[in-house]
Order: C-alpha cells, then sequence, then structure tokens
C-alpha cells in the first residue's frame, strides 16, 4: 500500500517536469538585444508585476505657450508684433493716453487729456483683431469713441479763457506834449475749427501739436486815428501842430483876456469854414449891438475859421496881426491869417485840440 503511493507520487512529479520542460521550449523571451531567446535565463526580464484588481494611468498636462501677435503688426500705428494681448493692450492704451498739445501762440501751450475731452478707444475689439493677423506691417485699426457734447463744451471753454478783447490806442498828453498809446488787436477762437482739429487728432492717434487758428479783431482806435493834434499854451501863446506824436509846426497866438479867458481842456474841431461870416455871440455883453460882418477884408475871423467843441471858442486868422503874442481875444485863439489858411489845410474836423495854462 505504501509501495503504491509513493510511486504514484513520483510518477506525477515526473509528469510535471516534463510539462514543464515543453513550456520553456516553446515560449519567447525577450533578450538584451531586443530579439527573442529560448534557454539563456541571465538575459530574461522578470515579468512586471500586475494586480488583477487596480490598475494605475498617468495623464501628462501640457501648458500651451501665450499666444503673440505676429512681428511687425501694429494697432493704431503702435508696433505690438511679438506681444501678447495683455501686453499689447496695455501699450496701445498708453500710447492713446497721452495727452493733445494745443499751441495758442509761440510762447504759450497747453494740454488736454483724451479722458478730458471725453474719448475712450476700443482696445479690445482692436487688440483682438491684431491676434488674427498673420501678415508683416499689418496696421489694425483703433476705433475711438468721442463724445461730441464734450469736445463743444471744452472748446467753448477755452474760447472764453483765451479770447482777448482789443486795445484801442490812447491819445494823452504827457509833459504838455501829446503821447499817442500802442493799439493791441484782439482774438476770438474759432471754435469750429478747433472742435474738428480734435476730433480728427483723437480718432487718428495723432499727437502732433495742434496750432489753434483765432479770428483778429481789429481795435477801432490805432496811432493813424490820431493823425495831428493841436497844443495850444495859453501862457506863452503858443500853438503847435503835431504829426501823430511829432512837432510838424509851432506858431504864434493871440488867446483870450483875462475877462474873457480862452478855456483850458481837451476839446476837438468840430466845424471848419472858408470865408466865414462873422455873427455876434449870443449873450455876450462885449458883443452887444454889433452886426454880422461878411467875408472880407474887415472880418474879424480872416479868411479861415476851426471851431472847437466849446461854444463860441475857434481857432480863425484876425486881420489884427499886432494882438499875436497877447491875450487879447474875447476866447478865441488867433493866428496871422497866411497861417491860418496853412493850418486849416492841414487838420480835419475831429482833430484833438488841447489847451494848457502853460
Amino acid at each position: 500500500m505504501r509501495r503504491g503511493l509513493a510511486f504514484g507520487v513520483l510518477a506525477a512529479c515526473g509528469l510535471a517536469g516534463l510539462v514543464l520542460a515543453f513550456s520553456l521550449t516553446v515560449t519567447p523571451v525577450a533578450g538584451a538585444d531586443g530579439g527573442t531567446t529560448g534557454t539563456d535565463p541571465t538575459t530574461t526580464e522578470p515579468p512586471a508585476a500586475t494586480d488583477s484588481t487596480t490598475t494605475t494611468t498617468t495623464t501628462t498636462t501640457t501648458v500651451p505657450e501665450p499666444r503673440v501677435i505676429a512681428a511687425g503688426v501694429t494697432v493704431g500705428h503702435v508696433s505690438v508684433g511679438g506681444l501678447t494681448y495683455a501686453e499689447a493692450r496695455a501699450a496701445v492704451g498708453e500710447a492713446f493716453a497721452k495727452p493733445l498739445t494745443l499751441v495758442v501762440s509761440p510762447t504759450r501751450k497747453i494740454t488736454a487729456t483724451p479722458r478730458q475731452l471725453g474719448a475712450y478707444p476700443r482696445l479690445t475689439a482692436a487688440v483682438r483683431s491684431a491676434l488674427t493677423v498673420r501678415r508683416s506691417g499689418f496696421n489694425v485699426p483703433l476705433p475711438v469713441d468721442v463724445s461730441a457734447e464734450r469736445i463743444d463744451a471744452y472748446a467753448s471753454a477755452l474760447g472764453k479763457k483765451l479770447e482777448r478783447a482789443p486795445v484801442d490806442s490812447r491819445l494823452i498828453l504827457y509833459h504838455l506834449a501829446p503821447r499817442i498809446t500802442k493799439d493791441l488787436p484782439g482774438r476770438h477762437l474759432n471754435r469750429v475749427i478747433a472742435t474738428r482739429q480734435l476730433v480728427l487728432a483723437l480718432k487718428t492717434q495723432n499727437r502732433d501739436p495742434i496750432k489753434l487758428r483765432f479770428q483778429s479783431i481789429a481795435p477801432s482806435m490805432s496811432p493813424a486815428s490820431f493823425p495831428h493834434v493841436i497844443v495850444i499854451k495859453r501862457g506863452t501863446h503858443e500853438l503847435t501842430l503835431y504829426k501823430g506824436d511829432s512837432v510838424q509846426r509851432q506858431f504864434g497866438v493871440a488867446t483870450g483876456q483875462s475877462i474873457y479867458p480862452t478855456p483850458l481842456g481837451r476839446f476837438e474841431i468840430i466845424v471848419k469854414l472858408r470865408d466865414p461870416w462873422w455873427y455876434p455871440p449870443q449873450g455876450s455883453a462885449w458883443a452887444k449891438g454889433e452886426k454880422p460882418v461878411p467875408p472880407g477884408a474887415g472880418n474879424p475871423l480872416g479868411t479861415r475859421w476851426m471851431g472847437i467843441s466849446s461854444p463860441n471858442v475857434g481857432i480863425h486868422g484876425t486881420p489884427n496881426a499886432a494882438s499875436i503874442g497877447y491875450s487879447a481875444s474875447h476866447g478865441c485863439i488867433r493866428m496871422r491869417i497866411s497861417e491860418a489858411e496853412w493850418l486849416f489845410d492841414h487838420v480835419t474836423v475831429g482833430t484833438t485840440v488841447f489847451i494848457v495854462g502853460a
């Protein structure tokens, strides 16, 4: 019984050995050179351990590089080639935000920012469009929203700030001589043109200086408004004709008696008469009972009369040349007849007459 059992065991073991040997001869094993070998155990890698219930999966995440704009592309003429969206947006926005320079005169400039003017660029749309461009040198336009109301309001306020009223020349007496001050033209900002200039600069992103245009306003009185000026010195009995503020000619005259003084002040010639009639001044005691005198050799006014803006007073010739240099008249300014005629031809209605006490 025992002997049979042992024989059976030995038989089973022998059968198992035969099976193992057979399997080794038919199963290929990867060798060191990537081929297959049959019997060299030193070139066989052990099989990887497996677990019939667990599967391990390894996932590799790839981070994409930031997308950049093609080389040579510009947005609103700002170079953005090689920049990312964020970088390009910042660069274009910074360039657009630069202030506009407005030239008032060679010595005065003012600035205004696009935000002050109510202008806003569409950065997002423009930069996104630039990302799709693949042609070097291509410029993507930058759309700009401009508030017409804000521009008009700014131009109006600017005009009020920069407008200047004209300054007239003035005639003054300085040290008993006439002086004519310089005139100065005024200016008015052309607001329509200024508005167009601002809108165009904002729309095109142009930051070149903008020269503002003004309309000149001429003064009503210039140095030419005072071609001649007469200065009469009552105390020294002198009449001086000035051309502007330069002496043209001087004359000796007679002025009023102390009881009938020639008035002092600033006057102007209001009437000129050739060969005038003389009429007795109404209300004057010294002329009471006198009758009008026609033109001629005996006329108290000579041949010329230049009435000034003082009642019953004028510059005229006199047949009594001996009175020149004295206080001899009833308030008028007497001249030699030939000299009165010369003066008559060189002055006009409106000529200023200064009478001073010197």
